[in-house]
């Protein structure tokens, strides 16, 4: 069904195969006509478990967006809704479920269903008994779908808030979800035997997993899986890099046109009538288009720094039209047999080249605007903790000339994160500033930030600093075009987090890297799993290491993201994997791919 799912040694369809298949389960309970009710937050990320023809075939009729208010009137047999647990969607379930009550007074009768995903919850279910509208349920279960697979190589929760509920609404949930989605990870691809993490949340998360794992895990007496190492990463330890301008072709159409659930829409009147190259569709007057690897020229470009790309998109067009030029000196029958049989591809690849050509101009548009280089200029300062202890001019104009409040407040925060807090009387200004032209209102989302971390006091230590020297995030004349170095995915600041990682794969790595983890909030820890024990000494640490020494084949090490990660992150993994001194191979696992406007977002609306 997702052909692009394969090719590494990881399976991720595995993941795709189990939610379809528990779909199905779900929709083989109702007998006859469906309708489907999801919330919204669901609605495209099922996309990437299976396809509305699947459903058509289980006599699914309707899809519907999970709303206040009444159900509209559809002529079906069950209603399933499909949701997460959130109170709040607890009162639209009622509402609609009221809707339907009183219709079937009125004769028409509907079997009804309500199935939480990941996991029930009794806060939910509680709140539909208080609304009436819980005995309404013929079945109320659970559509155990933890990750979301989002390529060969990616997989998402599509959790878009753990970083503000873990920060600001002190909301652990993320954390047992995540400890839940890397059970069913392991379950299906065994034992992960070498844990190493950072930060308080990342912490956490792996306490709860070795209690979950032992009750979970041993008891199916599970041997060492595909996978032979797990880096937990804590979105807090490096805030930084949420913030930057992603510099890859894939990082900034997130940032400018967004990717979800590898779709994104652009504006349909720069794409030629008869250029269908991977659209699925149109939304008003924008074109849709599915981004992931299942398109070859996509899969080259997309972890390119933008200023490579214009150069591949050239050399593959002159490719392509001399492949078609082929044609003119073909001159047996057997000559022009296998140009037929070529022309179907070249024909779609020559389609995927105007298409990515189209949205290389749409991002050329943005990336030479005096407005983004500004900006990019005066992050690049922070990035190398440049007059972070003044205020700063650029913000200062930004403010007068009443810019958008969420370009101001990033600025603002990168600087804070550059000099490890603001001065007193520097944050105060900026405070005032922006309450004065943006309004008393916004003192709650800077109350946020503060609360968050993002925003504070300036201390006695430099922390950036000192991480920023010790581990080199910056890197003078970075080769965009063919790199050398992990800073390429934002021209010349590598993000902290892969730099990490990146150091740890070296002999002795975890350790070589304590002193300057130490700098970093929250703890640094290293940790084993066997066959029915987790958290073993350091005695019986060789075995571990006997296990894992298969140097001949690529080590395969997942990455979790507690609290999102970036386009421009995956990127920089992706990087380290084709280096061959490496030998790894990286699965990518996050509670939801964000960027610098939808971190934000989470944290100030």
């Amino acid at each position: 069904m997702f052909p692009h799912l394969y090719g590494f040694r990881v399976n991720i369809s595995l993941f795709q195969e189990a939610a379809s298949k528990e779909l199905l389960e779900i929709l083989d309970k109702c007998e006859g006509t469906k309708a489907i009710v999801w919330d919204d937050s669901l609605s495209g990320p099922v996309g990437l478990v299976t396809k509305y023809a699947f459903l058509k075939e289980r006599n699914v009729t309707k899809m519907l967006p999970l709303r206040p208010g009444a159900l509209p009137d559809v002529d079906v047999r069950n209603v399933i809704f499909i949701t997460r647990p959130n109170l709040k969607l607890m009162n639209y379930i009622a509402e609609n479920v009221h809707s339907i009550d009183k219709r079937q007074k009125s004769g028409s009768s509907k079997e009804l269903f309500l199935y939480f995903l990941p996991r029930v919850s009794t806060l939910c279910e509680t709140q539909l008994k208080n609304k009436g509208v819980y005995g309404s349920f013929s079945h109320v279960g659970e559509f155990n779908c933890d990750f979301f697979p989002v390529d060969n190589d990616l997989l998402s929760m599509e959790l878009k808030d753990t970083f503000r509920e873990l920060y600001i609404e002190d909301d652990p949930t993320a954390i047992f979800l995540s400890a839940k989605a890397l059970i069913s990870l392991q379950q299906l691809y065994g034992r992960i035997p070498k844990i190493n993490g950072k930060g308080n949340d990342a912490k956490k998360l792996w306490d709860l997993l070795k209690i979950m794992g032992q009750e979970e895990l041993t008891s199916n007496a599970m041997g060492k899986g595909a996978i032979d190492q797990l880096f937990i990463v804590d979105r807090s330890v490096d805030v930084m890099s949420a913030l930057a301008t992603q510099l890859t072709y894939e990082g900034l159409i997130d940032e400018y046109y967004g990717i979800n659930q590898s779709t994104a829409h652009f504006p349909s009147d720069r794409f030629s009538s008869s250029d269908e190259s991977g659209l699925q569709g149109s939304v008003s007057d924008k074109k849709t288009i599915i981004l992931n690897s299942s398109e070859e020229l996509y899969t080259e470009l997309r972890d390119k720094n933008f200023n490579a790309i214009g150069q591949i998109l050239s050399r593959r067009a002159n490719e392509i039209s001399k492949q078609l030029d082929e044609r003119h000196n073909d001159k047996s029958v057997q000559d022009i047999k296998r140009f037929v049989e070529r022309l179907p591809n070249m024909m779609a690849y020559k389609k995927s080249l105007t298409t990515h050509t189209t949205i290389a101009e749409l991002l050329k548009e943005v990336t030479s605007s005096d407005e983004f280089l500004d900006e990019l200029e005066c992050e690049q300062e922070f990035l190398v903790c440049s007059d972070v202890d003044k205020v700063n001019p650029f913000i200062e104009d930004l403010i007068a000339n009443q810019a958008p409040f969420k370009t101001v407040i990033r600025l603002i925060c990168m600087q804070s994160i550059g000099g490890s807090g603001l001065k007193q009387k520097v944050l105060d200004y900026y405070k005032r500033e922006l309450i004065q032209v943006y309004g008393i209102e916004k003192l709650l989302a800077i109350s946020n930030l503060e609360k968050a971390g993002l925003l504070k006091v300036q201390s006695g230590s430099r922390t950036y600093a000192v991480v920023r020297k010790t581990l080199k995030l910056t890197v003078e004349d970075t080769n965009e075009v063919t790199p050398n170095d992990i800073s390429y995915v934002h021209t010349f600041y590598a993000p902290l987090t892969i730099r990490i990682v990146e150091r740890a794969l070296k002999p002795n790595g975890w350790q070589s890297l304590s002193d300057v983890l130490s700098c970093l909030p929250g703890p640094a820890f290293e940790d084993y799993q066997s066959n029915g024990q987790s958290a073993l000494s350091t005695t019986r640490r060789g075995s571990f290491s006997s296990e894992m020494s298969q140097s001949d084949t690529p080590k395969v090490i997942l990455v979790f993201f507690l609290g999102g990660c970036t386009f421009a992150e995956i990127s920089a993994l992706r990087f380290l994997s084709r280096q061959e001194d490496n030998n790894v191979e990286f699965v990518i696992a996050t509670t939801k791919l964000i960027n610098k406007n939808t971190f934000l977002d989470s944290l100030i609306e």
